[in-house]
């Protein structure tokens, strides 16, 4: 399940210690269960733990077998003790029901529940309700808060937070930050600064700090590792999700979505010619290529910050160092060298196949990116952001609704044109209404309604993008997409709001450096201390840089985390520790706020209620 997890121990904090933890309550949990065990996952839950465990932890602990929670009747196995691993929702507990009901003629069974990252009184009222509250031996849950993606990131994949935060008024998933935050302080240390922007933010803060006051520290001898913590909500800054990332990773995320670390791609670039001829001749389809990013792969840590022009030259040169260095075993004249040679060779080999994994996965990007289609996008973009003909009808819009294409790329102009135009005028408003309306149905009169909501979409207000473009800087000219010297190359000529912010509070002055920036964004502005025992207190060198945890309330792009990465190792003020509630991108982002088609509901009423954008 779990590849190895050496690389989360590589940055300046150990992330690896976050990882054992929640192995350690997992294996807690387990050992409860008496017996040979079988697991029956949410499905939503099975990638998270990839990260976590590996079959071999789990069989090590009585684990024989695993299913997938699904309607209906349990597998018939023969294991003792059925545990259920399942998110807080009332359509699971239903499933869990039918699952011990069709199981529970058998005495000899026992069953146990966990919830995932927390148990709620709702579900276990829903449990009493379907009859199986008293089958279950152990009813508790499992705080798989905060999952370690790589050594410098964390994340909630909480995928609704965005909606449930600033549509739904749900403030379930800012409960949950705040306790993964004291998680991270029981491991690395009390944070000494934090600081918020907008409303979740000092809600996150004001809940820690009556965390704090309510139950003592758990390890409160350990030495603080991280100076600051700084939380920002997404809607301090909606433009970049909109924007299309260019980086390698961003790409890979915009074309075929990362989930949990890894991706599935098309199989063709993979297979050998041998392969495709096996394939047609047996009539087989190939399964997806499925593809696990994290910086465990030594070439994956060099490509995936870069944009998307460096990626070329880098393979290029990574593919002629392996062939030059696989050709020394033809210089090698003595046992010594053969030797130094073989011992070199396992690297060597590991090196070349990841160089044509990657070779292939350009590929595939280049096949899209240089396309009439994204390059028409892009340039739209950039023009968008740029403020060139923000305050009319944009003919590329106009175009695409004609030729009915995704609405959600559709949307993510369109809400880039109304943030960089500082709103729209009625006029233009209602001519966009009523284009969508009009071509992909009247139910997207809920969706414009949602986008107005949570302020994608307004008429003029004070919120002034053309302001804070000149005073952070956002546009940048002529900038160097292959040896970068600004934050600005993930997106090609556009910093990032939320990294312009981030890299100036880094500077001497913190906050007060960008006061004026910041009175434009809306949502308060929080900073608050938390005291530090006078023996934990360190004397940090002039010259050493600062450890700022930054938390995305909302979600972040991996453009993003490139940049604040790039801000860490060429400007050398401080080391960044990243946390999100999910990664995302703006299509993953608005399609949580797109509403279903009615018809596409009733077709698919198999589908859990919880996986559909929800209405309000």
């Amino acid at each position: 399940m779990a590849q190895g997890s050496g690389f989360l121990s590589n940055g300046r904090v150990d992330i690896g210690l976050l990882r054992q933890s929640l192995r350690a309550e997992l294996i807690e949990c387990l050992n409860r269960c008496d017996g040979s065990k079988a697991l029956v996952w949410d499905e939503k839950l099975t990638s998270p733990f990839t990260l976590i465990a590996e079959y071999t932890l789990l069989k090590a602990h009585g684990v024989d077998k695993m299913y997938t929670l699904e309607p209906g009747d349990l597998p018939t196995c023969e294991m003792q003790h059925i545990i259920f691993l399942t998110r807080p929702s009332l359509h699971n507990m239903e499933m869990v029901a039918d699952n011990i009901r069709s199981a529970a003629n058998d005495r000899l069974k026992e069953f146990s529940i966990f919830f995932v990252p927390r148990k709620t009184m709702l579900c276990e009222r829903k449990l009493e309700e379907l009859g199986v509250y008293g089958n279950l031996v152990n009813i508790d849950e499992y705080n798989l808060d905060i999952i370690p993606f790589d050594n410098d990131l964390l994340s909630l994949e909480q995928p609704l937070a965005f909606r449930e935060c600033y549509l739904e008024q749900d403030f379930t998933s800012l409960f949950y930050v705040a306790r993964s935050l004291m998680t991270i302080q029981a491991l690395y240390g009390t944070i000494p600064n934090l600081i918020g922007k907008g409303p979740c933010s000092k809600q996150v803060i004001d809940i820690m700090l009556r965390m704090r006051r309510e139950s003592p520290p758990q390890n409160p001898g350990v030495m603080p590792q991280i100076d600051n913590l700084v939380l920002l909500d997404r809607s301090a800054d909606m433009m970049t999700p909109m924007l299309s990332q260019l980086t390698y990773e961003g790409l890979i995320d915009e074309i075929f979505g990362i989930h949990n670390c890894s991706v599935r791609l098309p199989p063709e670039k993979f297979l050998s010619s041998e392969q495709e001829e096996k394939n047609k001749a047996n009539n087989v389809t190939p399964s997806p290529k499925v593809l696990v990013l994290n910086s465990a792969d030594e070439l994956f840590g060099e490509l995936r910050d870069l944009n998307y022009q460096a990626v070329g030259p880098l393979l290029s040169r990574k593919a002629k160092r392996v062939t030059s260095q696989m050709d020394e075993r033809h210089e090698a004249k003595t046992v010594r060298q053969l030797k130094q040679f073989v011992n070199r060779l396992p690297h060597l080999q590991s090196m070349r196949t990841s160089v044509s994994t990657h070779t292939s996965v350009a590929e595939l990007i280049k096949e899209r990116v240089f396309g009439d289609d994204f390059m028409t996008t892009l340039r739209a973009e950039q023009e968008l952001v740029g403020g060139v003909d923000t305050d009319r009808i944009h003919p590329l819009v106009e175009t695409l609704i004609a030729k009915k294409a995704p609405l959600v790329k559709v949307l993510r102009l369109i809400c880039m044109q109304c943030m960089a135009n500082n709103g729209f005028k009625a006029k233009l408003m209602d001519f966009y209404k009523r284009e969508i309306i009009q071509t992909y149905g009247f139910h997207h009169l809920i969706t414009l309604d949602t986008m107005e909501k949570v302020n994608l979409l307004y008429t003029k207000s004070t919120t002034a993008y053309s302001q804070l473009r000149k005073s952070l800087r956002l546009s940048v000219d002529n900038v160097d997409e292959v040896t970068p010297n600004d934050i600005a190359y993930v997106y090609s000529g556009y910093a990032p709001i939320s990294v312009r912010i981030l890299q100036n509070i880094a500077k001497p002055g913190g906050v007060r450096n960008i006061d004026a920036a910041l009175r434009l964004i809306p949502g308060p502005l929080t900073e608050e201390t938390q005291d530090i025992p006078a023996g934990l207190r360190t004397k940090k060198q002039a010259s050493a840089a600062s450890m700022t945890m930054v938390f995305f309330l909302g979600g972040v792009t991996h453009a993003e985390v490139a940049a604040l990465r790039f801000l860490a190792s060429e400007e050398g003020l401080s080391d960044y520790l990243i946390g999100t509630t999910q990664m995302i991108n703006g299509t993953s982002l608005l399609e949580t706020l797109v509403e279903p088609s009615p018809l596409a509901e009733a077709d698919d009423s198999k589908a859990a209620p919880e996986t559909r954008p929800r209405r309000r």
